[in-house]
């Protein structure tokens, strides 16, 4: 019989690397809870209309890259290629716009039908933030800052900022106008998608990979010079508290958002610590989002990292602490058996870390297991312990045992935190 294997595009994650993405989620939820985000979760798949209209048919994610099937019902859902959309729709749905300003951040697995290498999957993960309500520019800065500080957190120093104004719907239909009057005499020379977004979206020309076509982007005009006076004034305040905040920056004329509703400060974060640069995370300001889905004005800006690309970065320059395992518990014989899974629970319950072995080998075995752990301490239960509701504690360090009650040692839980943090 065949062997079955992932989907093409998709990967396991095993519990060693599981465990550094723990600590990695950790560190983010810690760095959004004392900003006062809060996690929003929604669902996995949408009514393709939401990408549709929230992303834009002109992208090539929806015309691309989207997983979209008809349901038992007619319906055409499609599985989330990003989270913003659904996180706009459920502000719409449950009228959040009447519970004031929202800080809301999510994380999850995304789909996307694209060519597969390292940090990119079919099946990927996001950490997104969104702060839905403001229009003020210290939300974008408060946004960046966040961003800046969770990638510190899990061990990035090298960090490039490139920040962009994408203006205002009037600013850019302008520059539009002017992109098209300059690609249109280079149009046979530009890649073929180039040619393709020529006239319906000649703002994404600017993000070509095409060599060609990056040699013409050079040239092309550049959108700070069509910006009017409000969107230049909010860019120069994005600037200055940045720089209160001590976050360099540089500005990237071609870092743009090529859709409608992206408003004002667009930005993406870089690591150089691969030896090439590898964008991290990548946000802006959608002011025009929340009404193209069919709800009131309003204001909003975040961002998305994507985790298998942070995760590859995490592995390369940080070391990821172990959870420390306080005790491996030894057993063997009926009655020993069933008081050890009594005492391991009943350990877990007041905050230990325990590992029980189910060997049901010789002790002397399940003593060597328990040494090759890394438990600070070892409980073991024989038929004699057994009998007499004894344990024999063993601190693995020292080699220093001793035999006390179970009742003595689970009444002594102060004792035992005391001296497992002096071994640590």
């Amino acid at each position: 019989m065949e062997q079955m294997q992932t989907i093409p595009g998709t990967r396991d994650i095993l519990p060693d690397e599981a465990a550094r993405w723990q600590w990695m989620e950790a560190k983010a939820r810690e760095v959004l809870a004392n900003a006062c985000y809060q996690e929003i979760r929604t669902p996995m798949f949408e009514a393709t209309e939401l990408f549709a209209r929230g992303i834009g048919e002109a992208t090539d994610v929806v015309g691309k890259e989207m997983y979209t099937f008809s349901d038992r019902g007619d319906r055409s859902i499609t599985l989330r290629p990003e989270n913003t959309a659904g996180v706009a729709r459920a502000y719409i749905q449950h009228n959040l716009q009447y519970q004031g300003l929202q800080r809301l951040w999510y994380i999850g697995p995304m789909f996307r039908y694209e060519r597969s290498q390292e940090g990119r999957q079919r099946q990927f993960h996001q950490l997104g933030l969104e702060c839905v309500g403001s229009a003020d520019p210290r939300a974008d800065a408060e946004v960046i800052a966040l961003a800046t500080q969770i990638l510190k957190s899990v061990g990035l120093p090298s960090l490039k900022l490139d920040i962009n104004s994408v203006g205002q719907r009037e600013d850019r239909l302008q520059y539009r106008e002017a992109l098209v009057n300059y690609f249109t005499p280079y149009k046979d020379e530009l890649d073929k998608d180039s040619q393709d977004r020529l006239t319906r979206n000649p703002l994404r020309i600017l993000d070509s990979k095409d060599k060609r076509t990056g040699e013409i982007v050079r040239d092309a005009p550049s959108l700070l010079d069509y910006l009017g006076e409000e969107s230049k004034s909010h860019f120069a305040r994005v600037q200055a508290l940045l720089s209160d905040l001590g976050i360099a920056y540089q500005i990237n004329p071609r870092l743009v958002r090529g859709l409608d509703y992206y408003t004002h400060t667009a930005f993406e974060i870089q690591s150089d610590d691969l030896g090439a640069q590898a964008t991290v995370c990548g946000g802006g300001r959608y002011d025009g989002l929340i009404s193209e889905l069919g709800g009131k004005p309003t204001p909003a800006v975040g961002w998305a990292m994507g985790l298998e690309r942070l995760m590859i970065l995490v592995e390369k320059l940080t070391v990821v602490p172990d959870k420390p395992l306080d005790f491996y518990l030894v057993s063997r014989g009926e009655l020993a058996e069933r008081q050890s899974l009594q005492l391991a629970q009943q350990l877990r319950e007041t905050g230990f870390s325990v590992q029980l072995d189910l060997s049901g080998a010789a002790i002397k075995k399940q003593v060597a297991r328990g040494d090759k752990s890394g438990a600070s301490a070892c409980l073991i239960i024989g038929e004699q312990e057994a009998e007499g509701q004894q344990v024999q504690l063993k601190w693995m360090a020292t080699k220093e045992q001793n035999e006390i009650s179970q009742s003595e040692l689970l009444a002594d839980i102060a004792g035992l935190r005391q001296k497992l943090s002096q071994i640590v």
